[in-house]
């Protein structure tokens, strides 16, 4: 008989109880990877169990209880007393993983969390462990299977951001409530993460700048149509001489791009370094059944034994004005020189014009751009004195391009 590995779980809901069952129907195979036989002994939820009689029991604790407070108690109790964890809550991490890391370093135990960024998509062990002495220069991608649904939709469909929200609550995509979803805040968790293990230097949440997809027009996705565009929600994590940048915000992108043809509740992730150039790893990004194999395969990693550390030893500044290159949108009235007016703007601004479209006569005129690389103080110092025009007829709305294509 093979020696167990006894799983206290905290949390049953809709990944706790996919997980579950996936334990009794995958133990014969942990068995024969690991010579050990899982299974639950303990259940922890609202109305069932006690952490203090589940934790002495467990060789390893399995945290998918979701939010902070609660999480981060039994889960540091958990380190402190020698039993490994595995956790896919990506708000318990960025917000405070510093302590949990040294809880468990102190503790000589490990701290897993493949399934808290990009569910079955195994960035994390690709970055700790297949690349662990790679020295990145960019980690990104699409994070947030939600969102990447939702402008998929809007783009193939044409229909508004409401109604599709709609819809992908209907399929199941969005929760209910989906604003940590559509606001970027979940992807910034994601990046905070992404970011501490890709740089080695501690990044928290509040040090994330995001935007959502929440203001996201039909017609921005047809105009970006029309200037061979495809828009996605990125996290970037880059580093620069000067320190670090980590965001997230709506990204159009070109056709030769890699993340370009990402298309519904898929996630896909890139990691660049000189020895690697850059690698894309791609698959489905949310649901209960996907979460909990790569919680199941981060068990299969405590059982085997295998170690990771997560080291953050430097303390690179966090820049906040990079550059990047822009779509601009317009609103003006048609009159003589309204065009020639916003390019002297933006050109004594420092911003060149790569491209643009106009349309429409009289109130439904309409100006769209994308510029070339400048830094964001300048595009947005230009964006602002253009607003002042007595030609426009709404606020200016402008979004990120990428204008890498990766072409071979």
């Amino acid at each position: 008989m093979s020696e167990k590995l006894r799983i206290g779980l905290l949390g049953r809901g809709t990944v706790g109880s996919a997980f579950d069952e996936l334990v009794a129907e995958r133990a014969d195979q942990v068995e024969a990877a690991t010579g050990r036989r899982p299974e639950v002994t303990g259940v922890l939820t609202r109305s069932q169990g006690d952490f203090g009689e589940i934790l002495p029991d467990a060789d390893v604790i399995v945290e998918l209880m979701g939010g902070t407070d609660t999480a981060r108690e039994h889960v540091l109790a958990a380190l402190k007393a020698g039993v490994p964890v595995v956790t896919a809550n990506k708000q318990l991490l960025a917000q405070h993983g510093a302590e949990l890391f040294a809880a468990a370093e102190e503790a000589g135990v490990q701290l897993r969390f493949e399934a808290a960024v990009a569910a079955v998509v195994p960035v994390i062990r690709v970055v700790q462990e297949s690349f662990g002495a790679v020295e990145f220069n960019k980690v990104f991608g699409i994070v947030n299977g939600t969102t990447n649904f939702i402008l998929s939709e809007m783009a193939a469909t044409g229909a508004s951001y409401g109604d599709v929200l709609k819809r992908a609550q209907e399929l199941g995509y969005a929760e209910a409530d989906p604003t940590e979803d559509v606001n970027g805040a979940d992807a910034a968790a994601k990046m905070a993460i992404l970011a501490r293990l890709a740089f080695h230097t501690p990044v928290t949440l509040d040090q994330v700048d995001f935007e959502g997809i929440e203001d996201i027009q039909p017609d921005d996705l047809a105009y970006a149509k029309e200037l061979g565009l495809s828009l996605k929600l990125l996290g970037v994590a880059e580093k620069f001489e000067q320190g670090i940048t980590v965001r997230v915000f709506p990204c159009f992108l070109y056709p030769g791009h890699p993340l370009a043809p990402i298309e519904g509740p898929f996630n896909a992730v890139m990691v660049e370094a000189p020895e690697i150039t850059e690698v894309t790893m791609s698959g489905p990004g949310a649901g209960g059944l996907q979460t909990a194999a790569a919680v199941l395969g981060d068990v299969v990693s405590v059982a085997a034994g295998n170690a990771r550390t997560h080291t953050a030893d430097r303390d690179l500044p966090i820049l906040t004005d990079v550059a990047s290159s822009f779509y601009l949108h317009l609103e003006v009235a048609d009159e003589p020189g309204v065009l020639a007016e916003v390019a002297k703007m933006l050109s004594d601004g420092g911003v060149s014009v790569k491209s643009v479209v106009q349309r429409g006569l009289g109130d439904d005129a309409r100006l769209v751009m994308v510029v070339h690389h400048c830094l964001e103080s300048e595009f947005k110092a230009a964006v602002a004195q253009i607003a002042e025009l007595d030609a426009l007829r709404s606020s200016p709305r402008f979004i990120r391009v990428i204008e890498e294509e990766f072409t071979a």
